[in-house]
């Protein structure tokens, strides 16, 4: 079984990726498997304090061109200090989000341009791309209702996108199954938390095989 892989978690918000991502991890360790869950934008100090100045609810005059560079800083800092050390040391690593959420949120919904923010993402990782991205598929209405039903959860800048905006997001990660089909495979996230589990579990036995 190959358990050095890199696997990233993509999906609108609202979708349950946090909240998988610790119950897989946790089911991961129970089998002995070494795990790093992280994610993105964050993951360490110096891209935490960038998620603080991107997904600030007050940033509503950010150009979308910055908020994409600032994405990309801190993917690449994140990469460089935590991923990929974690990965030469034979970890299996799972990240809450990585390159597509630029691509399908920055390149697709702001209209920069999806091969625009692949350049420059390549320019800061490298073209590393992760073994298996799972995206949680999910209406974006739904989505953002969770959002809202759940107490003392963050609701950042994104969050209060209007509707149109987050359609443009789920329809930028839709075209993006179809650039990489072999790499992203698709989750249906308007289950009950069980159910989505039991099938991004399945998706990892699979990709370990």
């Amino acid at each position: 079984m190959n358990s050095n892989l890199f696997i990233t978690f993509e999906g609108p918000e609202g979708a349950g990726k946090t909240t998988v991502i610790q119950m897989i991890a946790k089911r991961l360790t129970e089998k002995n498997i070494d795990v790093l869950a992280t994610r993105e934008p964050g993951g360490i100090e110096i891209a935490e304090k960038i998620r603080t100045i991107i997904l600030n609810p007050e940033h509503t005059a950010m150009d979308e061109r910055t908020e994409a560079l600032l994405y990309a800083a801190a993917r690449s800092q994140h990469y460089f200090e935590k991923v990929r050390p974690a990965l030469d040391a034979g970890k299996l690593v799972i990240c809450d989000r990585f390159i597509d959420s630029s691509l399908a949120y920055q390149g697709f919904a702001r209209g920069i341009g999806v091969d625009e923010v692949l350049s420059i993402n390549e320019f800061a990782i490298g073209k590393k791309l992760p073994d298996l991205t799972i995206l949680f598929d999910l209406a974006p209405e739904v989505g953002l209702a969770r959002i809202y039903a759940t107490d003392n959860r963050e609701v950042n800048r994104l969050d209060v996108e209007s509707l149109p905006f987050h359609q443009k997001v789920r329809e930028g990660y839709l075209q993006l199954v179809e650039r990489y089909p072999e790499r992203i495979h698709v989750v249906n996230a308007d289950q009950d938390i069980e159910s989505v589990v039991e099938d991004v579990w399945l998706l990892l036995l699979k990709a370990m095989q």
